[in-house]
């Protein structure tokens, strides 16, 4: 790709991002008004718009730049000035980004309310590490917020990401917690919309959770323990088990395309900024993850329009 195509690829980006989320901030501008400071405030602290902000923060993450810093003096500031005529230095900048916390989760909310209901899900949770290990007793930026935790690669210090997404790999909700939560307390409330079959790792197995799921129209299906004896499962469940990766294909592009997961973070604000953009960034990526060579009958409801 050349500068010039790059260049413009940027630029479409930039400009179907603002037209995505000045629309949300039409529809929804009573509500975050509610939650936000005043506009005069807003003015005085950068003579940037909120929806540029937004802007700025969630293409970041669509077009993958190293990071926030990177991709605000390299790109913005050399390439698209005019888009922005507003601009601030990036320390400012990062300050006035505090603004797009509240307004961006209800954005992630709003594209997430947008995934379609398609009767099959798949939960997991992922780290986001902090810090290095050897590093934790010196890590302050979020003592008293973060946890000590284990996953599948061993100890880690940070928070953890729950999700749940449906078979073409959608986005359906959301939970972060620190990092030593039990995946299971979660389960209800990022499910309580949700109807059919979701599949899970061992970890999810617990039979009371088991029931209460049951009785709200979603079945439960896991691999076992080593300890548990077989259970009598149709060749169709079966095979959806072995189709349960499909989330930690969406975890490895959080990670390692939308970078979700640093260690550069100086606020509570700045990692929930980093979260959120990347969350939204991955609805709207053309080629999610997704269930093939699977044959859906009987076992997905018909998708909604």
């Amino acid at each position: 790709m050349t500068q010039e195509t790059s260049h413009a690829t940027n630029a479409r980006i930039l400009a179907e991002t603002h037209f995505e989320i000045s629309e949300f901030l039409k529809l929804f501008s009573p509500l975050l008004k509610r939650h936000l400071i005043g506009e005069d405030r807003q003015r005085s602290f950068s003579r940037l718009a909120l929806c540029e902000i937004m802007t700025i923060l969630v293409a970041h993450q669509i077009i993958g730049a190293p990071n926030l810093k990177h991709f605000y003096q390299k790109i913005i500031w050399q390439y698209h000035r005019r888009e922005f005529p507003g601009l601030i230095s990036y320390s400012r900048f990062s300050g006035s980004a505090a603004i797009a916390v509240v307004p961006l989760t209800l954005y992630l909310r709003f594209r997430m309310e947008m995934s379609r209901h398609t009767g099959l899900s798949v939960i997991d949770s992922t780290p986001l590490r902090v810090c290095m290990n050897l590093r934790i007793p010196r890590h302050q930026v979020f003592k008293g917020l973060a946890g000590r935790g284990k996953s599948s690669t061993g100890w880690f210090y940070g928070f953890k990401l729950h999700l749940v997404v449906n078979h073409v790999g959608e986005l359906m909700n959301v939970f972060i917690s620190e990092g030593n939560h039990d995946d299971r307390k979660p389960v209800l409330d990022l499910v309580r919309k949700l109807k059919g079959k979701l599949l899970g790792d061992k970890g999810y197995i617990k039979k009371k959770l088991l029931q209460q799921l049951m009785a709200q129209g979603v079945q439960l299906l896991t691999t076992l323990k080593k300890n548990m004896k077989p259970q009598q499962r149709t060749f169709f469940d079966r095979l959806l088990l072995r189709k349960r990766s499909l989330v930690e294909t969406t975890n490895d592009l959080l990670k390692n395309y939308f970078q979700i997961e640093h260690s550069r973070h100086r606020s509570v604000t700045g990692l929930m900024n980093t979260i959120l953009t990347a969350l939204i960034a991955y609805t709207f990526y053309p080629t999610k993850p997704e269930m093939r060579s699977v044959v859906l009958q009987g076992a997905v409801v018909p998708i909604t329009p």
